[in-house]
């Protein structure tokens, strides 16, 4: 997979969580969001346990409180669509505040905003914790299939370059004079957007090329084999075993 790509959610560390295999945690986060998904939205004393282990595990991980909500805030958009749902959904109302609301709105907001932010702060956990090659190389010991794993690592690796070629440009734009304000500078950004468009695309032919000269054949070499033991398969598991304990109890009591 080549050398490492850190990003902006990552944050290092030395932590037993930093250390665990990342298809071990990929593995684990994937059974936790299922499991929280999973749990009946009556038994809302369920969620405030799942936060609690989300909890736990960023304490071991030794993430801020304020690095995670910080990060949280990706849910914005969420946040808003639940907060309507009250209002236009149908069915029997209640007052609340002089409001008439839905109560199948209440409990669909509350579901959303549950889980949604409970399988967000479990991805920021994750990304905090393990770095993108990292997860490209646990996707691949997952037995992803490997087309995804290398559109997915082109993305993440040029991702930045493109990002790179817009910032030169909008400083050359800039260095001439311009100023994006109002409708006439469409035209120019439009331009712009065109010839980022071409420099991509002339970039990934050579890149292509490059590739093929150098013997690639459709499928990426394995650099790293990343294993795990028992012991660390047990350690990643705890959260989501612990949370399905928690499921089921919310499904019997």
């Amino acid at each position: 997979m080549g050398a490492g790509h850190a990003h902006r959610l990552y944050r290092h560390g030395h932590s037993p969580v930093h250390a665990l295999p990342p298809h071990t945690k990929l593995a684990a986060v994937f059974a936790f969001v299922l499991v929280v998904v999973s749990t009946p939205r009556e038994a809302m004393w369920a969620f405030g346990l799942y936060a609690l282990l989300l909890a736990g595990v960023a304490y071991a991980a030794r993430v801020p409180a304020g690095f995670l909500l910080k990060r949280l805030l990706i849910e914005v958009p969420f946040v808003a669509f639940a907060v309507l749902m009250p209002f236009v959904a149908q069915g029997e109302r209640v007052d609340v505040l002089g409001l008439s609301l839905s109560v199948n709105g209440l409990w669909g907001a509350w579901n959303v905003l549950a889980k949604g932010t409970l399988g967000v702060a479990a991805s920021v956990l994750l990304a905090s914790t393990t770095e993108l090659r990292e997860l490209l190389l646990g996707l691949q010991r997952l037995k992803l299939p490997p087309l995804l794993v290398q559109i997915a690592s082109f993305m993440i690796r040029y991702g930045d370059v493109i990002a790179d070629e817009m910032r030169r440009m909008k400083i050359a734009r800039e260095s001439r004079g311009f100023e994006a304000r109002g409708v006439r500078s469409w035209g120019v950004l439009a331009k712009s957007a065109g010839a980022l468009f071409i420099r991509s695309y002339e970039r990934g032919e050579r890149v292509h090329l490059a590739m093929v000269s150098r013997g690639y054949a459709g499928s990426m070499p394995v650099i790293d084999e990343v294993t795990a033991s028992r012991a660390q398969w047990s350690y990643a598991l705890a959260l989501p075993s612990a949370a399905l304990v928690v499921c089921l109890l919310g499904w019997t009591l």
